[in-house]
C-alpha cells in the first residue's frame, strides 16, 4: 500500500484537515516506509502529487503543513457569484 493511499484513508476518516505529524501518528504502523523520519516522507509525497498533478490531486494544501482531501474543501463561489460589498 503507498503512502498517499495511506493517508488518503486517514484524511477520509478524520474528515478534517491534519498536519503531517497528526497523519503520521494516527498512520504509525499502516505507512510504508521504514525511514526514520516519515514525516519527511509524507510531506514529500503530499507535495509530489500535487505539483504533478494539481487540481487533479485528490489532496489539497489548507495552510502550511496542513492538508486535507479536495472533496471535503467547500466549494467557493466565483467572485461575480458574490453579493458587492455596496449590497
Amino acid at each position: 500500500m503507498s503512502t498517499l493511499v495511506v493517508v488518503e484513508e486517514i484524511l477520509r476518516e478524520h474528515r478534517t484537515p491534519m498536519v503531517v505529524r497528526e497523519i503520521v501518528e494516527v498512520a504509525a504502523e499502516r505507512l510504508p516506509t521504514r525511514s526514520k523520519t516519515p514525516d519527511t516522507v509524507v510531506a514529500r509525497d503530499l507535495a509530489m502529487d500535487i505539483k504533478r498533478h494539481g487540481e487533479h490531486s485528490k489532496f489539497t494544501r489548507v495552510s502550511p503543513g496542513k492538508y486535507t482531501l479536495r472533496e471535503l474543501v467547500p466549494v467557493m463561489p466565483a467572485d461575480h457569484d458574490r453579493p458587492s460589498p455596496e449590497a
